[in-house]
């Protein structure tokens, strides 16, 4: 697939599906999807979206990203993508809505459809939305389509939604709306070896600064190396016993008997809560605590593997 970072015009007449995309959730899936099938008309499908997140953290509106624009790439190639534009939000957003029209979907982008979600806004403080996009591109000749909402729980989905499910520890609900699990996918850092001290050896990985937080805590995991899923239990937090000055992801793989994964790229997928993180009196009884949660995440995958949704 193709990025575009700027106005590099298409190579071809493409079906262009905008919106923010933020977590790539299942109603944003509908709407990318209409682009997707455009393919076999002769059309590059071809999402755009823009770069620059505004959101300002709030408890009743929890910011950061949901997913990484490695994994946003590698989710939208497998659903049929071959364009991809992300356009600094900056270089769009004094643009009238006509002008974005005229000079980025038909200039730049060549399109011949667009698709967006019912509520997509555009042009000049956001003034501008799904109708007045089928206006303005019905006079250029652009067939354009409009997604209504995904309904899960009685509720539209949204990125909101799913920040707030994960910053409470939500996880398997918020899977539920995204359409697979939330997870971490960066490489394994060195800690400070207290877990393999005690028999439990670590895969630990740094939390991205603009990602959403999680509520801290215990989960149990499955993480994704070499081609093979292995059970996990993942902490997520400072790690108030040890001690720590930064957000660490730290997973036991009590099925795992491999050598060093420093260096390593990993996907650790967080399934369920099992508990806040807690200060012990010593390391011994941080050891039998994790044991406990191990078993118990290898109980979650004796009833629920089946069923959890893949990746």
């Amino acid at each position: 697939m193709k990025v575009y970072c700027d106005f590099t015009h298409s190579e071809g007449e493409s079906a262009v599906a905008l919106g923010n995309f933020d977590g790539l959730h299942k109603g944003h899936q509908k709407v990318i999807l209409q682009a997707a099938a455009c393919a076999k008309r002769g059309l590059v499908p071809t999402v755009l979206t823009f770069s620059g997140n505004t959101c300002k953290n709030s408890p009743e509106k929890p910011c950061g990203e949901i997913i990484t624009m490695e994994q946003k790439i590698s989710l939208l190639e497998r659903m049929g993508i071959k364009q991809l534009y992300v356009l600094p939000f900056i270089s769009v957003k004094d643009m009238t809505a006509e002008e974005f029209v005229t000079s980025v979907l038909s200039g730049v982008c060549k399109a011949k459809e667009t698709s967006c979600g019912f509520n997509f806004t555009f042009g000049r403080g956001g003034t501008a939305g799904s109708g007045a996009l089928a206006e303005l591109c019905a006079r250029r000749g652009i067939e354009s389509s409009v997604a209504g909402a995904v309904i899960s729980g009685g509720k539209p989905i949204s990125s909101t939604r799913i920040r707030r499910l994960i910053a409470e520890g939500r996880v398997g609900e918020a899977a539920e709306l995204l359409g697979r699990p939330f997870c971490f996918v960066s490489p394994v850092v060195r800690g400070n070896r207290i877990g393999s001290s005690l028999g439990t050896p670590t895969a630990n990985q740094k939390v991205p600064p603009e990602f959403v937080k999680p509520k801290y805590g215990v989960y149990a995991s499955r993480v994704y190396l070499n081609g093979k899923y292995y059970c996990g239990v993942t902490d997520i937090g400072l790690k108030p016993t040890v001690g720590s000055d930064r957000v660490l992801v730290e997973t036991w793989m009590p099925d795992y008997a491999g050598g060093d994964l420093y260096g390593k790229t990993i996907r650790t997928e967080i399934l369920k809560f099992l508990r806040p993180e807690k200060k012990f009196s010593g390391l011994g009884e941080l050891k039998k605590q994790i044991l406990i949660n191990a078993e118990q995440s290898r109980d979650f995958f004796k009833k629920h593997g089946a069923g959890i949704l893949n990746y």
